[in-house]
């Protein structure tokens, strides 16, 4: 166990420097930078006042000692200074995740807490009416956007309540941002629950029909124990896995969710920075999130020690 946690530690940080100059270098493959938009925006081009903004923004530097500059920053713990906003890019990003991590935990939670049991519900009474009908949520659940049935939950708000709710910077109490949160977490999670409903439902399916369930219940087995200790035990792992890669996704992924409700998090704040070319803010924010990637997944891949002791690892 010692031997894996060494090897995937490093696999971490390999994949990690590997993914900070992937982001490095494709963002300044781009075509223009923030000096182009400002002239461009304001109409006219000075060459000497472009060059001097450039060299104070240290983009006439190489691309390799602006790497290690950052590289450097981030080992200290300064991320730069916002182009835009000419503060410090880490006063521009921290306020901004933990409202994301709020949006995206209360997602997960949706997810999770319809998905698995439903999903249990519709294996264990197979081919019934209700197999049915929460097969046909599920599949509506995938063929939703998250977007537009906010864009419905927001005009249904509207039509039979009269009010918008539109989350709020400074909300009145953590009960009332848990209720504006709630609501765009609900529609992104619906389809993040039909998925993990749909592949709780096939592991069941799949476990249900092996010979140590058949074994339990010529035991006396009760159906819950069949259901719940035998058969989901062993048929968790996979959706596990599907609950980390969700994670992982909601993080980086709610920019629209994010847009339609006016939410300042840091997916909608990403879409910004770029098309603003805010390099300090982009390059951060997506190395933020490939941070949480790969740390999800190793999470993921300690749960399959805790939840199946079966599994041993080669030292």
């Amino acid at each position: 166990m010692g031997a894996y946690l060494v090897r995937r530690l490093f696999l971490m940080a390999v994949t990690l420097v590997g993914m900070s100059i992937l982001i490095f270098v494709m963002l300044r493959l781009v075509p223009g930078n923030i000096t182009d938009i400002i002239f461009d925006s304001a109409g006219f081009v000075n060459p000497v006042q472009k060059k001097k903004i450039e060299r104070q923004l240290g983009l006439d530097q190489p691309i390799i000692t602006q790497y290690v500059r950052w590289i450097g920053g981030l080992a200290r713990g300064d991320l730069g200074y916002a182009y835009v906003s000419e503060k410090p890019a880490i006063d521009e990003i921290l306020p901004r995740i933990p409202v994301t991590a709020k949006l995206a935990g209360l997602a997960l939670a949706f997810s999770v807490l319809f998905g698995v049991p439903l999903g249990v519900m519709s294996a264990v009474r197979q081919n019934t009416t209700l197999d049915y009908v929460l097969r046909v949520v599920s599949l509506s659940g995938l063929s939703l956007p998250s977007f537009w049935l906010g864009l419905l939950i927001l005009m249904a708000f509207v039509q039979f309540l009269g009010w918008i709710p539109i989350y709020k910077a400074t909300p009145e109490s953590p009960l009332r941002e848990l209720a504006l949160l709630s609501i765009p977490a609900a529609a992104v999670g619906f389809r993040s629950s039909a998925l993990v409903m749909r592949l709780t439902r096939s592991s069941m399916l799949e476990v249900l029909r092996q010979d140590y369930i058949r074994t339990a219940r010529a035991k006396g087995a009760s159906e819950t124990a069949v259901n719940y200790e035998h058969a989901l035990r062993n048929a968790v792992l996979p959706v596990v896995t599907i609950i980390g890669i969700e994670a992982a996704f909601l993080i980086g992924g709610l920019i629209v969710t994010e847009t339609v409700f006016n939410i300042p998090g840091v997916a909608r704040f990403l879409v910004e920075a770029i098309r603003w070319r805010d390099y300090p803010i982009v390059q951060n924010l997506v190395m933020f999130i490939a941070i949480i990637v790969v740390f999800v997944n190793f999470l993921v891949d300690l749960l399959y020690v805790v939840l199946d002791p079966r599994i041993k690892f080669e030292s």
